[in-house]
């Protein structure tokens, strides 16, 4: 039986006029129901919302904990043995002979700030801290917490939380959508990456389903993040002088969010209304440039030697129990405040919160991913997307939480860091760091800070926007029309502002782990299509005949 080529046809319907011109109105409109939804649940019957989350939560905890540990698993196994394929790893993401648009500094920046951004600046400092304070070995007996034999089990989760399986989780996604779009000519909305499974039927509701779950799935996982974000931004500013706005443990009161959430949102809207060339890129730039002062700070002023230990030592830990780590799930024998548990319980507040974080992050980073790594090779691809923003991860967690964790190791904080806020956490190490000298360095530090999270928020939060109107609109990047991007700026707002009033950031947690279960079944089907799909060219190469369906872009100079 001859192959034949490759589907390079996949037809979405889109309105010709109206309102909703460019956009698929079964996408959009149902998304936006959803939301809205949601939105109004937490605001008006905040209890209700908070407690039925929470027991869907442990539903789920109970039932598939142990798929996501092993899904994520699953992704890191394939991105790897793509990398290694020789018949795969070698095929362009782009036309035959295509070359890159970026270059490979542009590339790592742009891949880090997208994936990372403001999350190096809450857990940098406070998830070293947390392991440090609390961990499986501690609660097995095997190391003791707030001791130094504890240190380097602190390092082992912290660097598996935001190392290779972070950073797989998005490549599956962008490789799927780099590959299917500019391989294949397909649009650039996530059912193309399915089609070597159900080909033209993604055209109808399957694929409507698909993206809807890909839209529900990234608003929640940038809330997760804009949720963090909000409470750092708050705290951040009680540091600078800005009273009322928190609570006496720290955590945000309800003006403060609003007021956060408007300064957050507004600018975020208004950038991503100037659209990528303008707003994002200008603010991308300053990320970069506050980024490196603030890293520098903690490298030549922090605990230098200590976090240069925690960074070498800390991966060789971390890659001699990955395997075991992947794959591991506790069991609980249902006996509250036993040890198994406690270690059920840890994994469920770390791993798979984390795993579930990343799955519904994927569908906005996988996205940008793809749209900048035209042009490289699966193998390229791969090894840049996981290895580079990971090594750039364990950086930030050696000497930004190594510096937090010998402070308070040799006694020198007494206890300044360990008792503040997670979002906080940063604020008390700089300032106890400064003070002493000058008030006004520690202030302005804080000040630093405060701009630099103000950037990677709105940042994340306009592409966020950027990215679910290109999914709403089939994949086509023209359509930006102004009431869109209001109204997802809007409700984006309202979804983390409406979570944290009815539940604190435990609420986002919550309804990010529910939303991104659904789009996990995806993202193992995109690994599935993938693999097919090289395979297929293999042999389509071997038999003549044409698997790359679009034609070379020419890379202007950067």
């Amino acid at each position: 039986m001859s192959i034949k080529p490759p589907l390079s046809d996949l037809p979405i319907k889109t309105a010709d006029s109206g309102f909703y011109r460019g956009f698929s109105v079964n996408v959009t409109v149902v998304s936006k129901i959803i939301i809205s939804v949601l939105v109004v649940w937490c605001i008006v019957w905040p209890t209700q919302a908070g407690n039925v989350l929470g027991n869907w939560n442990s539903a789920i905890l109970a039932s598939f904990a142990a798929w996501y540990i092993w899904v994520v698993a699953a992704f890191v196994i394939v991105c790897i043995g793509l990398a290694l394929w020789p018949a795969g790893g070698r095929l362009n993401l782009g036309a035959d002979g295509e070359k890159p648009e970026f270059s490979n500094f542009s590339w790592f920046s742009m891949m880090f700030g997208a994936g990372i951004g403001v999350g190096m600046l809450t857990w940098a400092v406070a998830e070293p801290v947390a392991h440090f304070k609390n961990n499986p070995a501690v609660i097995q007996g095997v190391t003791t917490a707030l001791d130094a034999n504890n240190v380097r089990e602190a390092y082992v989760w912290s660097f598996l939380h935001w190392g290779l399986g972070a950073w797989a989780c998005y490549a599956i996604a962008g490789l799927s959508l780099a590959f299917f779009s500019y391989r294949r000519g397909l649009p650039l909305t996530i059912r193309s990456s399915l089609t070597p499974l159900f080909g033209k039927a993604l055209s109808g509701t399957l694929g409507h389903v698909i993206d809807i779950v890909a839209v529900v799935a990234t608003i929640l996982g940038v809330a997760q993040t804009l949720g963090f974000g909000v409470e750092q931004f708050v705290a951040g500013l009680t540091r600078i002088g800005i009273g009322g706005l928190a609570n006496e443990d720290g955590t945000a009161t309800s003006m403060g969010i609003v007021i956060a959430l408007l300064v957050i949102m507004g600018a975020s809207t208004l950038s991503a209304l100037s659209g990528v060339g303008k707003g994002i890129k200008w603010l991308s730039n300053i990320n970069m440039v506050l980024s490196i002062v603030l890293l520098g700070f903690f490298i030549i002023f922090g605990a230098t030697f200590f976090g240069a230990t925690a960074f070498f030592v800390g991966i060789w830990d971390y890659l001699i129990s990955l395997p075991y780590l992947s794959f591991n799930v506790y069991s609980s024998d249902g006996v509250d405040g036993s040890q198994s548990f406690l270690l059920t319980q840890w994994q469920g507040w770390w791993p798979v919160f984390y795993w579930a974080w990343w799955i519904a992050f994927a569908p906005f980073v996988g996205l940008f991913l793809a749209r900048i790594s035209r042009g490289r090779t699966i193998r390229e691809f791969v090894l840049g997307a996981m290895i580079v923003p990971s090594l750039m991860c364990f950086v930030w967690f050696s000497w930004a939480g190594g510096t937090a964790i010998d402070l308070e190791l040799n006694g020198d904080a007494g206890g300044v860091i360990l008792d503040a806020a997670n979002g906080d956490k940063i604020f008390a190490m700089t300032e106890f760091m400064l003070a002493p000298i000058a008030d006004a360095l520690a202030w302005g530090m804080a000040v630093l800070i405060v701009v630099l999270l103000m950037t990677f928020l709105v940042t994340s939060a306009d592409s966020a926007v950027l990215i679910v109107n290109t999914i709403n609109a089939a994949g086509d990047e023209g359509p930006k029309a102004r009431p869109h991007i209001m109204f997802w700026g809007a409700a984006l707002a309202l979804v983390v502002g409406g979570l944290l009033i009815s539940g604190g950031t435990g609420a986002i947690q919550t309804a990010m782990v529910i939303g991104a279960l659904p789009f996990s079944v995806v993202m193992a089907l995109m690994c599935v299509a993938l693999v097919k799909a090289i395979w297929n060219d293999g042999r389509r190469e071997a038999a003549g005949v044409q698997s790359v369906t679009v034609d070379p872009v020419v890379a202007p100079a950067e």
